[in-house]
């Protein structure tokens, strides 16, 4: 077994971040179709400083997401500013793989991670950041409940363009309601 099932769904499962992994997402992270979505777009992320970017996700709440079908990793998603005297954190996702960009996996991981930031970190508000010309993740993540709470104007430059940063956010009975 390469990967660990820590949550599971239907079609895929969140495993712990591994270190073997980093050519895949230098890869990724290396492909503009699939960064032009991330605010790092811009840069050059060698195998080495993907290592050590994934050695620090590994010491929070941040999961290779992985096919329950093959066991393939697909891309990763996780929770950062986590703050747990107010009881709130950020969510970020990508699917690097783009044989399953708009096939569900996204959005079942992201049940995934509400669902155990809610039940087992005791978090009661999830914030996300999205840009406004991803309109395939806003339907996802609104289709989980989440609602647009905001936009910071024309924060992100996009061949020749400027967009929008759109904050949504998911509070915890939400979720439970959707469940």
């Amino acid at each position: 077994m390469k990967y660990i099932r820590k949550l599971t769904g239907t079609k895929c499962f969140l495993s712990p971040l591994r270190i073997e992994d980093a050519r895949q997402y230098t890869e990724w992270l290396n492909n503009l179709e699939v960064t032009r979505y991330l605010t790092l777009a811009g840069q050059s992320i060698s195998l080495q400083q993907e290592e050590e970017i994934l050695k620090d996700l590994a010491k929070g709440h941040t999961y290779g997401i992985v096919t329950l079908e093959d066991e393939q990793l697909i891309g990763n998603c996780g929770a950062f500013a986590v703050d747990h005297m107010r009881r709130t954190c950020e969510v970020g996702i990508f699917i690097g793989n783009q044989d399953y960009w708009g096939k569900g996996y996204g959005t079942e991981a992201l049940v995934l991670l509400a669902g155990y930031l809610f039940d087992y970190l005791n978090m009661h508000s999830i914030l996300l950041r999205v840009y406004s010309f991803n309109d395939r993740a806003i339907a996802s993540y609104t289709k989980l409940g989440f609602k647009v709470i905001g936009s910071r104007r024309e924060v992100i430059p996009r061949e020749g363009v400027w967009h929008d940063e759109v904050l949504m956010d998911l509070l915890e009975d939400e979720f439970r309601s959707r469940r």
